[in-house]
């Protein structure tokens, strides 16, 4: 790409974003903060990922030892037990923080000196892809920045949004209920700023474009690190206008192109992932026309699995699955069932009712879990997420309490996600199959606690060693069926897939190699009770040889039966890869 064409590019977007500045001098100061000056032509259509990709999500202290570093305890962990099954891993905020386990940032340009330094960083970016946090909508209110703010000096003097307590700020779309203006004393009086999660957490004002050049000076460094997958954690925040929802606006969508455009093409291997847990249909724009973010999450898939496997009915997940657009080529949808996070309920508005919401809700509060809640035009609640850990979430049925079929029922969950068309991300405890952590709950006084255990290393290796535990069970069996999927090439993330109609007890779906040499039915039985599945219903070619590869068995009888115990899942393929 030539430089005047590239130039011309990035001007277009910021003229979009800041029709009043002199986007000329903003152009030059944003080139200067990434180090372009010979752009190379891009191809924005080309996969970064193939069926070999997982992702495997982590706190960078989610595993201790005394006198070693928790960065170098979790790089240790990550090859000596996933070197061979792990592309990517996403290690949350690494940075010096002040609240929000992270996500309330003091310092962007550091490591938290708990965890580690740049230099143990590195040494993971070099075994694996690392994914990175930039959290771009807001920052801690110790930071330096917002230090800056308050005393009217730069930089930070115009870095965050301010607002007018008797400014009408009832359109705002909240994923909270404290207030959401926060009181501040500064040099000047007494001010109030925006604050979308806590008053810990101020929003940046990106109306100043600025603010923009910090944020590519710092993504620079990371890339300088050795980062090349970048999350811009609630980036659907970033753009405030009061009377308006504050949610996905045009400039939103405009910075993340052009962040886009300016990252991958000082490396043109990066990826932009942006994580807006909303609705469904509002979560899809980010794609944009495959230019804004190259991996969506897939937020609706956590609630519609657990609502599916504790009421043994998959008719919501099929019909979601049918309405999703396929990924185009050079976009992805990153799947995943647990998170850091809760369970959120906003993605399955208008794929679930009220009443099973309600219900499913229920289930999960007899399974140890909590809900969060956020404010609606402030005056009502609505529930927002679901704090559980998975295994726990899957205990039972919404029909009664835990069963001896928890592992079942986990197994279960996980072999959908490894099948379905995006890139299957785990969450390190859903790998390692922790509990709720009602003691680290208490401890913290946040409900996303339950969730966030630390693991001592001496404790989990005796776990892991103990092949009668759940936490082996789990860990050694999600390993096999990863070891299966990255063999064949119909699990690729953009391969085709097609729902199968099988009725409401059998989750399953069709999916076909890029090339078309290989074809796989993935067929899971979302209840308690054995199902039978007719082969011929499947229409597999007789001249060609089936193997069911979970079981690893061959398929001798094309209009045969194929029974699945309770929860049990078979992938049928014409094409059995090489161990």
């Amino acid at each position: 790409m030539a430089a005047d064409d590239f130039r011309a590019r990035v001007l277009e977007h910021l003229v979009r974003i800041y029709p009043d500045e002199d986007n000329d001098e903003v152009c030059a100061q944003l080139l200067d903060a990434l180090s372009i000056t010979e752009p190379d032509p891009v191809d924005s259509h080309r996969n970064h990922w193939d069926e070999t990709d997982v992702v495997v999500i982590t706190y960078g202290d989610t595993i201790v030892s005394e006198n070693e570093t928790p960065l170098s305890v979790l790089g240790d962990f990550l090859q000596r037990e996933l070197h061979d099954r792990t592309t990517t891993v996403h290690i949350l905020p690494f940075f010096p923080y002040s609240s929000d386990d992270g996500f309330a940032v003091i310092d962007y340009s550091s490591v938290n000196e708990a965890l580690g330094d740049w230099q143990d960083l590195q040494a993971i970016a070099k075994e694996f892809g690392v994914m990175a946090d930039v959290v771009i909508n807001h920052m801690s209110s110790r930071g330096r920045w917002f230090e800056n703010y308050k005393q009217n000096r730069d930089p930070g003097s115009d870095y965050f949004v301010e607002a007018s307590p008797d400014a009408d700020l009832s359109a705002v779309v909240r994923p909270r209920t404290s207030p959401l203006l926060a009181p501040v004393e500064t040099v000047d009086g007494l001010k109030h700023v925006w604050c979308t999660f806590s008053h810990d957490q101020v929003d940046m004002n990106f109306a100043n474009p600025k603010v923009l050049i910090e944020f590519a000076r710092i993504i620079r460094q990371y890339l300088e690190y050795g980062i090349r997958w970048f999350r811009l954690d609630a980036v659907a925040f970033l753009w405030k206008e009061v009377g308006t929802p504050c949610i996905h606006l045009p400039q939103t969508h405009e910075l993340i192109k052009l962040l886009r455009l300016l990252i991958e093409t000082q490396a043109p291997d990066a990826v932009i992932v942006t994580e807006t847990n909303v609705p469904n249909r509002e979560n899809l724009t980010y794609f944009g026309n495959g230019n804004e973010a190259h991996v969506i999450y897939n937020f609706s898939l956590p609630p519609l699995i657990i609502h599916t496997l504790i009421s043994g009915d998959c008719r919501h997940l099929k019909t979601w699955q049918m309405s999703m657009p396929p990924a185009q080529q050079g976009t992805a949808y990153l799947n995943f069932i647990a998170s850091h996070d809760g369970i959120g309920v906003r993605p399955a508005e208008g794929l679930m009712t009220p009443d099973e919401t309600a219900r499913m809700i229920e289930t999960m509060e007899r399974f140890g879990g909590h809900v969060t809640y956020r404010d609606i035009d402030g005056v009502q609640q609505k529930p927002y997420e679901i704090n559980i850990a998975l295994i726990d979430a899957l205990a039972g049925t919404s029909a009664g309490g835990p069963d001896d079929l928890r592992y079942e029922r986990f197994i279960c969950a996980h072999t959908i996600m490894l099948a379905l068309e995006g890139i299957p991300a785990f969450y390190i405890h859903s790998l390692l199959a922790t509990p709720n952590d009602h003691e680290r709950l208490e401890n913290t006084g946040r409900l996303r606690s339950i969730n966030r255990h630390q693991w001592d290393a001496a404790a989990l290796e005796s776990a892991l060693a103990d092949p009668r535990s759940l936490h082996a069970r789990v860990f050694n069996e999600i390993r096999r069926c990863i070891d299966i999927r990255r063999r064949h090439p119909a699990f690729h993330p953009n391969a085709t897939q097609y729902t199968l109609h099988f009725g409401n007890a059998i989750f399953g779906f069709w999916r076909q190699s890029m090339r078309r040499e290989q074809s796989i039915f993935a067929l899971h039985n979302v209840t308690s009770q054995p199902q039978t599945v007719s082969l011929s219903e499947l229409n597999l070619i007789a001249t060609e040889s089936w193997t069911e590869l979970i079981r690893n068995t061959d398929i001798h009888h094309l209009h045969g039966e194929l029974t699945l115990r309770a929860y049990e899942c078979a992938w049928l393929t014409n094409l059995q890869a090489e161990p």
